[in-house]
């Protein structure tokens, strides 16, 4: 079964704002020139800006358009980072070690990431928080589509602004799961803490606006100081 129409134009916008030719802030066409130029009817091209409103890419004004709301740095940070102070403020991460490898996926990548990909690249990060290493982030990326990106590094903070801009691929949605662990030997000597200490361990696999698995993610954080926190609306 092919794609529907409508989602010729989502892609179509979608890959615009990955290769910056539309900006946040910016004006979208009309339906009417997004239905001449991609071939569809009206009716379609509104259906596609209405999901991607519906998604918070863009939103419609009336009278005036339809704008970019992509993601800027500020808003992944709030939506995707979820270490909080008591009262909510974001503490900001800074980076301490960055390691970018290629490497064959296993066979659960294989079967959980877009295109059943063979090789990934594997990025993993500590990072500090309030002048403290506090969090060991491993993300896992299908290879073919992240073509590069170690000649990138290093990275910036929100990796998904890097793969908005660069890849076309907006992150939308994760599903997490959240264990309590023991620091082991590795986690302990990266974090400074004592072996057995009490961590927070996270699995996140994250979809892109076209619904496809484009990373997972292992995240370690010490909460000793910090709270993991999340809305739910």
């Amino acid at each position: 079964m092919g794609q529907p129409l409508y989602q010729k134009v989502i892609d179509t916008i979608v890959a615009r704002i990955g290769a910056g030719e539309l900006l946040a802030g910016g004006m979208l066409p009309s339906e009417t020139q997004l239905a001449a130029e991609i071939g569809v009817s009206q009716g379609t091209a509104r259906k596609a800006l209405m999901m991607l409103e519906q998604h918070g890419i863009v939103r419609r004004e009336q009278g005036r358009g339809t704008f970019v709301t992509a993601r800027t740095p500020e808003s992944s940070l709030f939506n995707f980072f979820r270490l909080r102070e008591d009262d909510g403020t974001i503490i900001r991460p800074e980076l301490i070690e960055e390691k970018i490898i290629q490497r064959p996926a296993s066979d659960t990548e294989r079967k959980t990431l877009f295109e059943k990909p063979e090789s990934v690249y594997e990025i993993r990060r500590i990072r500090s928080l309030k002048g403290a290493a506090s969090t060991i982030e491993t993300a896992v990326l299908p290879a073919p589509l992240f073509a590069g990106i170690e000649r990138r590094a290093p990275l910036p903070s929100a990796l998904y602004i890097l793969y908005q801009q660069n890849y076309g691929c907006i992150v939308l949605r994760a599903d997490e799961s959240i264990k309590a662990i023991a620091a082991g030997p590795d986690e302990a000597r990266a974090l400074k803490v004592e072996e057995g200490a009490p961590l927070l361990r996270v699995e996140r696999l994250a979809y892109d606006i076209l619904g496809r698995p484009i990373e997972r993610r292992r995240s370690i954080y010490r909460t000793d100081q910090l709270n993991y926190k999340v809305t739910l609306d």
